[in-house]
Formats: structure tokens, sequence, C-alpha cells
């Protein structure tokens, strides 16, 4: 994104001010009125894109501080990433996105912002229908803080005003308890319903392109009431939260059809289109400039790509589990297709098209730095790896890496994070669908992202689905299909925390370790000149010929010990300090308090 998010700063100050004379000549500017400020729409939608810079996710759908600043693809089976969440070491004062101080930066400062964008909006002067747009935009980002609480905590303090408790009477007062978790689910779906009311189903300038739309509010919704219908908040499988769920999805769906949205015709460039994108439901955006003030480039696409290609950092490196999981061409789980024979050897022939899309592999062809014929090469020669700082896993992310930008750009990418992709929409769909039995409006939304990805329909039409399944096997169909559809986008750890499914994920590893693909040139019966003519060679035949494969050995192990997920993380403690700043907090049931975070 180029242009709505371009002044990151918290406005108010004097940054905003200077183009701002109309409204603020012949004032104190050392004491500026904030009816003043609340009653010129430019310096309110100002403040409003601080809220917007504040609170959007990053790439890979990091939200914040504690377990919201690690990337996800580490704490489950697509990457490796040595932490305290699958080493089982999860501390009472770890887990910090509750915030323990007063910062604007932790969940409650951002709130408090937000808070304070409301009340000052609704006091201001400008015409009804400008404030309800505005509010209905904070609202938004309201539901968006509570329910990013709620996923890790359960039930937490509601405060829909600003606090401002000035000494210690006042603090006394300001002390709230934690509401119970049914009643936080209820609140942000009440902001996102008041969103949904008043927001557009698309802004008309393409200079507000980015901003919240009355779909994406439904999605996130849909999105939320998923959560609590999943087994971790709704454990005894209650058929009223599925409902809700699934007319949440349908109501979404609705919504976004009617404005335009839908699946992008292709899997991979759908990255690279921003204003009027389809599929790009609710977007971070990012620029290419290099001004010192308004430079906001992504870091995801300068840091994916092999660092000896330049400056890239090498990091998003799946793991041999991910790269395995991709079914085959004909959408059929490798060893289940008895159309497409799979071998480890040759595990990339054949293969669903999104595998080539989202992994780079030793050999594959991968256009970079607009060199279109481009081939990676991640094996090793003896013990020394090809690369100048070789894979730790042998393998790379290609999903929104812009092989147009040249190595020199990299680091200026603008790509835009899309948090919620339309496709994302259509799986929630079938998956509350499942959850309400209806069964083949759930195997709908699966044919069509399948055909979208290019597997082949097959003689049932199907898509490499099996017919007739149960609920219990639809649902896992859908999370199998969300693992592969959404693969780096920071959703599959909280699909398997919201199943309660870590434990099994990391346990189902081979030696409940993650692995990498060691791929060794043999030292016999290789041409002289393999390293010169290796890219003019038919890769079945280097494969077949050349390459020795390990993924089983102790030399492949990522993890130095076993993944160890335990029960207890299913809702984390509240921490300490906090609980000593507040005390009127209570802890956790499953971590020595009385508070019931499934209440």
């Amino acid at each position: 994104m180029k242009s709505v998010y371009l002044l990151a700063v918290a406005i108010g100050a004097g940054l905003a001010l200077g183009s701002c004379s109309k409204v603020l000549d012949k004032e104190n500017l050392s004491a500026i009125n904030g009816s003043l400020i609340y009653s010129d729409s430019t310096l309110v939608n100002l403040n409003l894109n601080y809220i917007y810079d504040q609170n959007l996710p990053t790439w890979g759908g990091q939200t914040g501080s504690g377990i919201g600043s690690v990337n996800p693809a580490t704490l489950a089976d697509e990457s490796y990433g040595d932490n305290i969440y699958v080493d089982g070491q999860v501390q009472v004062n770890d887990v910090g996105d509750f915030g323990t101080a007063l910062a604007p930066n932790n969940n409650y400062g951002k709130l408090r912002t937000i808070n304070q964008f409301l009340l000052d909006v609704k006091n201001g002067s400008l015409p009804q229908g400008t404030k309800n747009r505005l509010r209905a935009q904070a609202q938004f980002f309201r539901a968006f803080r509570y329910f990013d609480l709620v996923r890790v905590y359960g039930g937490v303090p509601l405060s829909f005003t600003p606090l401002n408790a000035v000494g210690p009477d006042a603090r006394a007062n300001d002390f709230l308890p934690r509401n119970s978790t049914a009643d936080t689910y209820k609140a942000i779906v009440g902001d996102l319903d008041s969103a949904i009311a008043v927001l557009p189903g698309k802004w008309t300038s393409s200079s507000d392109w980015g901003r919240i739309t009355r779909g994406a509010a439904a999605a996130f919704k849909a999105r939320v009431l998923l959560t609590a219908a999943s087994p971790q908040f709704n454990p005894t499988d209650d058929m009223s939260k599925w409902q809700a769920a699934y007319a949440a999805s349908q109501q979404a769906v609705s919504l976004l059809t009617a404005s335009g949205f839908g699946l992008n015709s292709s899997f991979d460039q759908l990255w690279f289109q921003e204003v009027n994108n389809p599929e790009s439901v609710l977007v971070t955006g990012y620029n290419t400039s290099t001004g010192t003030n308004v430079s906001k480039s992504n870091g995801y696409d300068n840091s994916a790509r092999p660092s000896y290609t330049g400056t890239g950092g090498g990091s998003y490196q799946p793991c041999w589990e991910m790269v395995k999981a991709f079914p085959m061409l004909d959408g059929k789980k490798p060893g289940a297709s008895t159309k497409y024979t799979y071998t480890d050897q040759l595990f990339y022939k054949n293969r669903d098209p999104r595998f080539d899309k989202t992994i780079a592999y030793n050999g594959c062809t991968w256009p970079l730095n607009g060199n279109s014929s481009f081939k990676l090469w991640t094996y090793y020669v003896g013990t020394k790896p090809t690369e100048t700082t070789a894979s730790k896993t042998g393998f790379y992310t290609r999903k929104a890496v812009d092989p147009n930008v040249a190595v020199a750009n990299a680091q200026y990418s603008g790509t835009d994070w899309i948090e919620i992709r339309y496709a994302e929409v259509l799986l929630n769909l079938a998956e509350t669908a499942c959850g309400t039995n209806n069964l083949s409006v759930a195997m709908d939304q699966l044919k069509a992202i399948r055909k979208r990805a290019g597997i082949e329909a097959g003689t049932d039409g199907n898509y490499g689905l099996q017919a007739g399944l149960s609920r219990a096997q639809l649902f896992d169909a859908i999370l199998y299909e969300r693992q592969i559809e959404l693969a780096f986008e920071g959703k599959r750890f909280w699909d398997l925390r919201r199943w309660k499914r870590v434990e099994s994920a990391l346990n189902a590893l081979p030696n409940k370790r993650r692995h990498k693909l060691l791929i060794t040139l043999k030292s016999t019966g290789v041409p002289a000149d393999f390293a010169t003519t290796r890219d003019n060679l038919n890769l079945d035949q280097v494969y077949t010929n050349y390459f020795t494969l390990d993924f089983t050995s102790s030399a492949t192990y990522l993890d130095t010990k076993d993944l160890n997920w335990l029960p207890q993380y299913y809702f984390f403690p509240i921490p300490q300090l906090a609980i000593d700043n507040n005390p009127k907090l209570v802890q956790n049931n499953t971590w020595g308090g009385a508070f019931d975070p499934l209440q």
C-alpha cells in the first residue's frame, strides 16, 4: 500500500499541525484545545491513521508483545524456531500481551488510545455521518485488541472509556476485575456489529485503500465467532456457538460478494495486486519510499530471500514436515494418490500447484532479481554447503516474494500484508458449515479453493476430496486445507490451538522434532563440471543419480530436544506483574487461580 498510512506518528504533535493553519491559526500551539482537533476532518483522520498503524498486524500476523511478537510459524509444524512455548518452559510472567506497565504500545495502552479517540470524536463538531464512520473504524480496532487478549487469556477487564487515574484514590477506583469470557466475546461482537452497520462496502477513493470496510468487519466477526465455537472455548460442542459462527460467516460472504470481493484468479500473484484486489479483505499497508518520515517497507520480502542472492536474510524457512504435507496434483495426500506416485527422493514431482508457489527447494526455478531462469541450489558437497550461508532446513518460503523486485530494492518492498484473505473467509464458512452439519456447503467451499489452486477436478468433480465424509472427517479436511492454503500466513498455530491439537501435531513429528532435508552431492559418479552445468540438467536425473537425501537421521533434527507443548498453554497466565498492579485481577484456574476461562 502506498498512501493510507504514510504518517505513522502520534498525532497531536507538531508534525500534524503544520498543514492545518485554517483550524489552529492564532491559537496557542503549546496548549491545543482538543475540541479543535476533533472538529477538523484532516486532524481527526491523522489521529485515526495512527490507530491503524498502531494496531494492524505485521507480516506473518504478528500482533504485538508476548506471544504476539513470535513468528507463529515457529510455534507449530511449519518452521523451526527455538522458543519457550514449544519447549514447555512458559513461566507466569512470560506472556506479556496483557501489559504490565503504563505504556502506549501494549494492548491496554492501545485500547486507551482507541477509547480516547472514540470519546473525542463523539464530542467533536463534525457531521454525524462522518463521526459514525470514524468511530466505526476505531470500534473495529477495539474489537481487534480485545480478541487478541481473549484468545490468549480468556476473559479480560473491559473498558469502554479512557481511564485517567491520577493519585492513589483515583487509581484504586479504576482497578477493573476480569469480565467473563462470554462477556468479552459479546463486547467484541457488539463493536463489530456497530462497524458493520455504518461502514461502506468499499471506499470510493483509491487513497482510502486499506481502510476497514463493512465486509472486513464481518469477516473478522466470523473469525472471532469461529474461535469461540472451536474446542478451545467450546469443549462441549455447543451447537448454538457453531450456529452463531455460521451465520456470521454467511453474512461475511454475502457482504463481501455484494461489494465485488472474491477469490483472486491467481494464488501467487494475488499478493502483488493492491487497490481493488478482490482477495484483500483486511490489509496492512506498506510503501516503497526511502524517505525518513514516510518510509514503511514490509521487511518480509528482503528477509525471505536467500542471503546469497544479495541482501536477503534467508528467514522463513519451511521444515521438511511442512514440505511433505502438500497434496499431489490430484488433491490426494502423498502416498494416497493412485494416479501420482510419491517418493521422498523426488518429493517435488506432481504436487498441488500451491507447492511450487509456496516452497522454494533445491534445484527449483525461482525467478528472483529480474532473472526469470534463476535456479536455487541448497545441497552440500561433503560438509560444505553450496550456499554462502546455508538454509537451515534446505528450503525457503517463496510465497509473497516479488520476483520482479531487484535485489537492491528488496529492502524497500512495499507489498501489503493481507491479514484476512477471501480464501480464509470461505474456509471459515466451510468450517462453521461443518460445525452445523451443513456438510455439502462445507465441501463446496473447499472445492472452490482447490479449483483456484489448480488441483485436478477428477472424474467425480471433488478435486481430490473424498465423498461422504463424516462431520469429524470433514473438520480434519478443512484444517488440512487451511494448513496448505494459508501456509506461512500466521494461521496454522492459532488453528491448532483453538482445536487443542498443538501437542498432538508436535507429538506426531518423528522423534517429536522438526526436521530439515539434508541433500548431499554424491562423492562418485558425478560429472566433473556439475557445478557449471547443473542448471541445464534434467532435475529428476540429478536427484536420482547425483544426490543423497537425508531427512530422518539425527543430523537432520532442527530441534535440539523433544517438543513439549503443555495443556495449560491453551489459556496462558495473566502476568503476575499485572496482578500486582491490579489486585482485582484473578489468575486462570489452570495456573493456580480461581478464574474459569471457559465461562
